[in-house]
């Protein structure tokens, strides 16, 4: 059955059915770059655009939904985001990356959403000016390669199309010029409409990781390590994944560290030791080529790469393994554990999730419904 984020596409349903939808109409623009008004008459204004670009129209059924949940999402986060300053200027910065959470949020609590198809959405909402700003970006070539692994460049420019001619501004033409632009980039690059292709997942990270490197270079080393870290929320089943697929290697387990020296979960300072902790014993088994899963939540990309740094330090391929379940199971399972973990907690972590990418490891794995 065809997904869809709501079969009636009505402005005035949204607006009742959706709170945040409601809001955007609340939600002021630069009349510089949105002399058509607030965020509603905008997001009406690229829908609309959106579903009269050919392109669209020759989609497969299930892409056009795709497409037009994402514009309808692209700008949610306007509303917590936008200054307005004394000179009269309104900014929302950082709308998009806060909106590709809040997209996510939504697709996974309100709105029943297949993993696939809620990532797909929230990294159009992430990405959605990429292509009208990629020439800013100090490595456009970076920016348009690191892009393709997590989202389709050509649906991508499609949405970016729409958000531009869904708007009134002097500006236009230089806009749709950059996306014609952003189209030839891609295809310079091999990443027009499908991930950039590496010679190996070792090759893929080195070019990730490094500067001034070229897509094409394949390094002499190879990892000789492997590192499993295991990702997803409290109660989504990590244990459970270790203890089938790999009981005989080593687990680093940050909550059992806890556990063994006493420390509570809520307890920042005693956190910090914890980690070190771990760290510690992780280093000890990259010393002697010792390959070791690290299981915790790891739910925010900071977090991972800050451990992923360490591991690539010492030549190890990194694996992170994504487990997910539904959001009401996935309460019901937190009720069921033996340690569990406190309702608000639950909201806060599920608020954070950032699920992983490929441009953060060798490989990823995800072991969702």
């Amino acid at each position: 059955m065809m997904w869809q984020i709501t079969d009636n596409k009505d402005w005035a349903y949204l607006e009742k059915k959706f709170d945040w939808v409601g809001v955007m109409a609340s939600v002021p623009q630069d009349a510089r770059h949105h002399a058509e008004g607030n965020v509603a008459v905008h997001t009406q204004m690229v829908l609309a655009e959106l579903q009269q670009l050919p392109a669209y129209q020759q989609l497969p059924l299930q892409q056009q939904e795709i497409l037009w949940a994402a514009a309808l999402l692209h700008d949610v986060e306007k509303y917590s985001t936008t200054v307005c300053a004394p000179d009269g200027s309104i900014t929302s910065a950082g709308h998009a990356r806060k909106g590709e959470m809040r997209a996510r949020q939504i697709l996974y609590r309100e709105v029943s959403t297949p993993f696939h198809i809620r990532e797909e959405i929230a990294k159009l909402v992430r990405y959605h000016g990429l292509p009208l700003w990629v020439f800013d970006k100090k490595d456009p070539q970076k920016a348009v390669i690191t892009a393709s692994l997590e989202v389709n460049t050509r649906l991508l420019a499609l949405l970016a199309r729409a958000d531009a001619l869904g708007r009134i501004c002097d500006d236009q033409a230089d806009l749709l010029y950059r996306l014609d632009c952003f189209e030839e980039l891609c295809r310079e690059n091999e990443c027009w409409g499908v991930p950039r292709a590496f010679e190996n997942a070792a090759a893929r990270m080195y070019y990730l990781m490094k500067e001034e490197t070229s897509p094409d270079y394949v390094p002499y080393q190879q990892p000789n390590t492997q590192v499993i870290m295991m990702s997803g929320l409290p109660g989504a089943g990590k244990d459970t994944w270790v203890q089938r697929n790999y009981k005989q290697w080593p687990v680093i387990s940050l909550d059992d560290i806890r556990r063994a020296m006493k420390i509570s979960p809520t307890d920042k300072s005693g956190n910090g030791t914890v980690i070190q902790a771990a760290k510690e014993q992780a280093r000890e088994y990259l010393r002697r080529g010792c390959s070791f899963v690290w299981n915790a939540t790891n739910i925010t990309r900071q977090m991972r790469e800050q451990l992923i740094s360490l591991f690539t330090t010492y030549d190890a391929a990194v694996t992170i393994v994504y487990v997910e379940v539904p959001a009401a199971r996935l309460l019901q399972q937190n009720t069921q554990r033996e340690h569990i973990v406190p309702s608000a907690a639950m909201e806060r972590l599920i608020s954070k999730l950032e699920v992983p990418t490929l441009t953060e490891a060798h490989e990823v794995i995800y072991q969702v419904p």
